[in-house]
């Protein structure tokens, strides 16, 4: 007894100051992004117009919104509806659903400067598409890809048997019984993979270097060259001149994640209670 306490104490004071310590770090990065970044935020970075003397982030702003949606448009859908067959409508021990977990997960630890060379030689080069937004947002929707199907899997997964079963029992279908019981169950997790992708989407740099390219202007059309605020933080600090003005993109880069994550936290848990309101 005394030693399977002893290692329940020791197991606690891990878990404490694992705690503390992930805390620490947290505050320590956000804090000095903040005190860095929010004393050089001016009017001028939000001009509509890139000059080199503003360096204004607006461009860079909408353009990331732009790839953002683009991706998610091209990636949520497939994503979701994947998952949706591999749990819900392929046979237990299918070799295809094995293949295609396999092969999710091997993507997902793909460095992303990989599929940057991949979208570089296929959608730019091959398919002639040119350095654009389009083949920057495709190239990021193969990579949150896989994130989004596993994500929704797992939430699918976690979904008690006994919904589907009682469902069933009252005379519901499968596909009534998937889209109106499984999925507004699932809808915080499958909510959770689509901000970790928009996490990625926003802080992807190397990717889009070499598929969306660096133009610091709002394009015109989707096979137009167009940065996005990581890339534009990283443009501005590899120059060297302009360091503090890459500290205040870096405060706004910091405050639309966190708005994200606000937003999406506060339509899950709506959607969940309308669900179930109608129910």
């Amino acid at each position: 007894m005394k030693t399977q306490k002893r290692e329940a104490i020791f197991l606690r004071v891990l878990v404490y100051a694992g705690t503390i310590l992930t805390l620490a770090i947290l505050v320590s990065v956000v804090g000095y992004i903040l005190i860095k970044g929010i004393p050089h935020l001016s009017l001028d970075l939000f001009a509509w117009k890139y000059t080199t003397e503003n360096v204004s982030l607006l461009p860079a702003l909408i353009n990331t919104i732009l790839m953002t949606l683009l991706a998610l448009l091209l990636a949520a859908p497939l994503g979701i509806f994947a998952a949706v067959y591999l749990v819900e409508y392929a046979k237990k021990g299918n070799k295809l659903v094995m293949v295609v977990r396999i092969t999710a997960e091997t993507l997902s630890g793909i460095p992303s400067i990989i599929y940057g060379l991949f979208g570089l030689l296929f959608f730019v080069t091959a398919l002639g598409l040119r350095i654009s937004l389009i083949s920057g947002a495709l190239t990021l929707s193969i990579m949150i890809l896989p994130l989004i199907m596993r994500t929704t899997e797992e939430a699918l997964l976690a979904v008690p048997i006994e919904y589907r079963e009682g469902s069933f029992g009252l005379g519901a279908g499968r596909l009534r019984t998937v889209f109106k019981i499984v999925m507004p169950s699932a809808i915080p997790g499958i909510l959770a993979g689509i901000i970790l992708s928009i996490g990625r989407i926003v802080g992807e740099t190397a990717a889009l270097i070499y598929t969306s390219g660096t133009v610091a202007e709002v394009p015109g059309s989707l096979f137009d060259s167009a940065r996005t605020l990581s890339v534009h933080m990283y443009a501005l600090a590899s120059e060297g001149l302009y360091l503090s003005q890459s500290y205040a993109t870096a405060v706004v880069l910091l405050l639309i994640v966190m708005g994200i994550n606000a937003l999406s936290s506060s339509v899950a848990r709506w959607i969940e209670r309308s669900s179930y309101g109608k129910d």
